[in-house]
C-alpha cells in the first residue's frame, strides 16, 4: 500500500475559495481508500456547507469512504454548525482522515476547536492549496495574507503547499509546467515545502509524470439536477 503523497493520518486542505480544496479532498480520500485504508472525509466548511463535499456522498459511499459533514449540507439553510462526529477522527486512530477546511478566517476558525489535539500528536498536516491562475492567489502579498489569516484563525500551522494550478477543462501541459516556478517561489516565500503538484490525468494522456498527484474532476450529485 505505497503512498507517496499523504504522510500523516490526518490531512487538512486549506486555501482560498476556488483553489480546489474540495476536489483535492475527494481525490485524496478515494486514493487512500483505493490503497486499502479505512478513510473518512470531514467537511469543516461551516460557511458554505451546501456547496462542499456532501455533493460527493454517493461517490464516497460507493467507495467505502465515510463522510462527516454538517446536518445542513446540500440544503439551502446556511447555518454554521460543526458535525459532532468530527471528534471521531481523533478517537478512531485506525482511520485516515481528509479534512476540507473553509477558505477564510471564519471558515478556518472551525478547526480551532481541534487545534490542541492536532498540534500535540504530530499525526496531522495542514496543506495550503494554491492555484496561480486564480486572482486571489497570484501574488506574494495575497499568499502571505491567506497563510497568516488561516493559521491565526485555526491555531494550526501549515506544513506544506499543494500546487493545484489549473484552468479547469482548458488546462494544458504548458499551464501545469508553467506553474512549477510559481509553486517553488511560493515555497521559498512562505518557507513551506511543495508536497505535490496536482494534475488532471487527462492532461497527460492518463499517465501524469512521477511525483504528480492525478486528480479527477467529479460531478457533484448536488448539482446533477
Amino acid at each position: 500500500m505505497q503512498n507517496n503523497f499523504f504522510t500523516k493520518r490526518i490531512t487538512i486542505f486549506a486555501g482560498h475559495y476556488g483553489s480546489g480544496k474540495t476536489t483535492l479532498t475527494a481525490n485524496g480520500a478515494l486514493y487512500l481508500a483505493g490503497l486499502g485504508h479505512t478513510v473518512c472525509v470531514c467537511d469543516l466548511d461551516i460557511v458554505n456547507p451546501y456547496f462542499k463535499t456532501a455533493g460527493f456522498a454517493d461517490l464516497f459511499s460507493d467507495n467505502g469512504v465515510a463522510l462527516i459533514c454538517s446536518a445542513y449540507a446540500n440544503t439551502n439553510v446556511d447555518v454554521p454548525s460543526l458535525p459532532p462526529e468530527a471528534n471521531s477522527i481523533f478517537d478512531e486512530t485506525e482511520k485516515l482522515a481528509v479534512i476540507d477546511l473553509g477558505g477564510d478566517a471564519k471558515g478556518a476558525a472551525a478547526l480551532g476547536r481541534y487545534a490542541a489535539r492536532l498540534n500535540a500528536d504530530g499525526g496531522s498536516e495542514m496543506l495550503l492549496v494554491v492555484n496561480r491562475y486564480r486572482p486571489l492567489t497570484r501574488g506574494a502579498d495575497s499568499l502571505i495574507e491567506i497563510k497568516r489569516e488561516i493559521e491565526d484563525a485555526s491555531g494550526v500551522p501549515f506544513a506544506g503547499i499543494v500546487n493545484n494550478s489549473n484552468l479547469g477543462g482548458e488546462t494544458s501541459r504548458a499551464d501545469v509546467e508553467n506553474s512549477l516556478a510559481f509553486a517553488e517561489g511560493a515555497s521559498a516565500l512562505l518557507k513551506l515545502p511543495v508536497v505535490f503538484t496536482a494534475v488532471s490525468a487527462e492532461v497527460y494522456g492518463g499517465r501524469p509524470p512521477a511525483g504528480y498527484f492525478p486528480v479527477r474532476v467529479y460531478k457533484k450529485t448536488a448539482w446533477n439536477v
